[in-house]
This record gives structure tokens, sequence and C-alpha cells, in this order.
């Protein structure tokens, strides 16, 4: 583990850090001005398809796939964020598991506020089982929303009568729209990324008026995880975001589900984007990676 990594990251990310609100539009540019630094494994093949309703990046290892799927939801908040900004970590875990990964593009708040996401995330779980695929060989992942969505999709399919899939990971999940959790204002000093402000700011953006006491919301404090597959929480203590994995793990563990809660030292929201460059994301990657390959089918 380096030190230095983690400083010169977290430095990076507290100059990018805004003061003040800002609009959609500087948002949606920021974000992908930073994420198209991240590196990306050049072992692997990408091209766009569609799911359900909504287009999709397929990201394949070069040399072929194993037999499984991914369906990635990618973070951002609910309002910014795309397929192609989530392809350090897609590309991450293909390059790792071989198996090969659809990055849904579902629509983003404020336009298309909640449950828009989750439709459509949903939808591409449909769109897969439809197509023949045997829900024991999909895995979700999802980083920050997206990792709210992998818990919030599952929840939605086991309401509507869908077989779960193999299993859950989750990079700093956003599982708590009430924002009740003490590392709200605990870790607020800490997080180089976020401040409480400014998650609000952009969850209020995707409730849209929406109560957020609901577990679709609000998983971590009101959901009923029975019978969700076994899931991997991925965060670090540096995040205001912290309580969201722990609660949702305790919930998950009370409701018989098995969970695996990964917490790293000192280092920032979706640390794992930095893989190639923080010693800490590359060694979670490949935790990620051996639980997927554990947990799914592979043809």
């Amino acid at each position: 583990m380096s030190r230095e990594q983690r400083a010169g990251i977290g430095a990076q990310l507290q100059q990018a850090r805004s003061e003040g609100p800002r609009s959609v539009e500087e948002l949606r540019a920021g974000f992908k001005a930073m994420m198209a630094g991240m590196i990306v494994p050049d072992t692997v093949r990408t091209s766009w398809t569609t799911l359900g309703d909504r287009p999709a990046l397929q990201v394949e290892p070069e040399d072929g796939a194993r037999g499984g799927t991914i369906l990635y939801f990618h973070g951002g908040g609910w309002v910014f964020g795309s397929p192609e900004t989530a392809l350090s970590l897609t590309a991450n875990l293909v390059a790792r598991t071989g198996l090969r990964s659809f990055s849904v593009d579902y629509r983003l708040a404020p336009e298309h506020p909640f449950p828009a996401a989750i439709d459509d995330t949903l939808s591409a779980y449909r769109a897969l089982l439809d197509g023949g695929a045997d829900p024991s060989t999909i895995v979700f992942a999802g980083d920050s929303a997206g990792g709210g969505l992998t818990v919030t999709t599952c929840l939605a399919a086991r309401d509507a009568g869908l077989p779960m899939p193999a299993a859950i990971v989750a990079f700093s999940p956003g599982l708590d729209a009430t924002r009740s959790g003490e590392s709200m204002v605990t870790k607020e000093d800490a997080d180089p990324f976020f401040t409480r402000e400014s998650v609000r700011h952009t969850g209020d953006m995707y409730l849209g008026g929406a109560d957020p006491r609901q577990p679709l919301l609000s998983p971590a404090v009101l959901a009923d995880p029975t019978g969700l597959p076994p899931m991997l929480l991925q965060v670090g203590t540096n995040e205001v975001l912290l309580d969201d994995s722990t609660r949702m793990a305790a919930r998950a563990r009370a409701a018989g589900v098995d969970v695996v809660l990964d917490v790293t030292a000192d280092v920032p929201h979706v640390f794992q984007a930095f893989a190639g460059v923080l010693d800490e994301a590359d060694q979670a990657l490949d935790r990620a990676a051996l639980f997927l390959t554990q947990q799914v089918r592979t043809a």
C-alpha cells in the first residue's frame, strides 16, 4: 500500500471538488473529463448494443469470454455518468474475470427522476433472461449510484417474481436517500470528493419530489433484503457514504443473505477507478473478481 498514492489521489479529488452547487451541465462535463483520465486495460474490446429499451456498452475480453455476464450500472449520482465514464471499472472486471459485461445507459435525472433508472436496469435484466440467459450466469455490479442500483434492481426483480442473479458487487454504493448515516457528518472533512450538500443536491434531482423513505430509495435502512443473492460491498473509510454500506451489510446479514463487507482504509469514493495508479484499487478489483468468479456459473 502506498501512502503517497492515496495522498496524491485525495489531493486531486479535493482540487476538483466544487464548493457550491453545480449545474447539471457542469456536473456532467466535469465528471466526463475526470473519468477520461482513468486507465482502461487494452485487453478488452467494446461495442454498442441494446438491452431492453436502452443502449448498453458491451465489453468483452479480446481472447473470448468465459460464458457468464456482468450487468453493470455506472455511477454519477443518477444525474451524470455513462457507460464510457465507467469503462475503467467494467474493463478491469472483464479483464480479471474473463466474463463479458453489458454496461447499461440508463436514463438520468433530473430529466428522468426516480424510478426511471430502476425501470431501465430491470428492463435490461429482463432482456437477458428473455434472451435465454440462465440467471445463475448473471451478476450485477456497479459503482456509487450504480452500486445502489445493484441492490434496488434486485429488490424490484424479486418483487416482480423474477429469479435472482448469482451475485452483487457494489463499489461505494449509494443506498440511503434519507442521508441518515452518521458518516454523512463524521466523514465530511475526510471525503475529498463529496460533501453532504453535494450529495443532497444530486439526490434531490433523482428524487424529483418523491419521499426518500421507501425501500427502492433507501434500502440500507428500509428494505427487506430476504432472498437477495450473495453480495460484496466495497467502500473506503474516507467516504460520507461509508454507512450506506455498513448498514446494508448488517441488514443483509440479519436477513440471512451472504454478505462480504470490504472496507479499505484512507481511500476515497469509488477508489477502484484508480486501478493502475493506486495499489489498493488493483487489490480491491482482484478481490471483487475472485468473488464474482466464485459465485457465477460459467458455460
